[in-house]
């Protein structure tokens, strides 16, 4: 892997992490165009992406982060000494349990699939090949019909959704919001299938107001980021060490841009959720996600990557 190929994946891994876009889809995508395979050193590459995501949201959110590490320490105290009390919680307290509920579905991805051998996890992960590159299409598809169906949520008119501000939907979550939530992050691991874009549009679809929404999503998600590249750093060192060394500069470049480029699209997309602006994302996953269709009946047709000329 070459210094440039880092690059252009971490801008990538960076904008589509928080982007309703899908990462997963569209590292699949530029993977897919630049001839690259998952296995070893790449895999490896795609695990240190995740952390250089990881450390964008935690740079962005952290002030909101340490408070939370806070209540739920104090709310440990609590329990203890028997002062706990679910009415009497603050709104720090309450988002760290809503944040534990939303996680819970997660143990899903870890339930064996009937016929196949394989968990869920695995199940899912292995429509990840360029034989399944139509699944992306799909995924992003759908991802642009979520969006669609949330957006219009949001935009309401209903009494019944409007806060005291007149701001459309609730500020506060509840506990089937966070179960809802939490299901629709476990078939976000779907490639192409975007978890921000997806979980964003299941808050809308419960009534939530949509920056609510959108950064219960984000610190929601740091946790499965965290699982996920524990996971999978697990595999790709099992796999061996020699295609990581030789690797070594690329992966660095590639983390550190994915963190820089991921702080920013958090920025740029709270912007575009308060302007209004979601029509971008829509029109956007629903055009690539045509084009990878497209691409992927022409190539099971003639039996080879178009970009690469490689067999699929």
């Amino acid at each position: 892997m070459t210094i440039w190929e880092a690059i252009i994946q971490g801008i990538v891994q960076g904008l589509t992490e928080f982007l309703p876009v899908s990462s997963s889809g569209h590292l699949a995508i530029t993977q897919h165009v630049l001839g690259l395979d998952l296995e070893g050193g790449n895999l490896f590459f795609n695990v240190m992406l995740h952390i250089g995501t990881l450390v964008a949201v935690v740079a962005f959110y952290h002030k909101l982060i340490w408070r939370l590490i806070k209540a739920f320490l104090s709310m440990i105290g609590d329990i203890f000494t028997g002062k706990f009390k679910w009415k009497t919680l603050s709104d720090d307290k309450r988002m760290v349990i809503m944040v534990i509920i939303g996680l819970l579905p997660l143990v899903l991805l870890f339930v064996p699939v009937p016929g196949t051998g394989m968990k869920l996890k695995d199940f899912v992960e292995s429509f990840n090949t360029p034989k399944y590159f139509i699944v992306v299409g799909i995924c992003l598809l759908l991802t642009s019909l979520l969006l669609f169906i949330g957006n219009r949520c949001s935009r309401s008119d209903v009494p019944m959704r409007h806060a005291k501000n007149g701001e459309a939907g609730r500020t506060g979550l509840n506990v089937v919001d966070a179960l809802v939530i939490g299901v629709t992050q476990c078939f976000a691991t779907l490639p192409g299938l975007s978890r921000s874009g997806s979980t964003l549009a299941a808050g809308q679809m419960r009534g939530l107001n949509k920056q609510t929404a959108l950064d219960y999503t984000f610190i929601l998600g740091t946790p499965a980021i965290v699982a996920a590249a524990l996971l999978e750093g697990k595999e790709a060192l099992e796999g061996g060490t020699e295609a990581i060394t030789a690797n070594l500069l690329p992966i660095i470049v590639g983390m550190v841009v994915a963190a820089v480029v991921g702080y920013l699209s958090i920025a740029l997309f709270k912007w575009l959720l308060k302007t209004d602006k979601m029509i971008v994302f829509i029109l956007y996953t629903a055009i690539i996600g045509i084009a990878v269709v497209v691409i992927s009946v022409i190539e099971m047709n003639t039996g080879v990557n178009l970009f690469s000329g490689a067999p699929i």
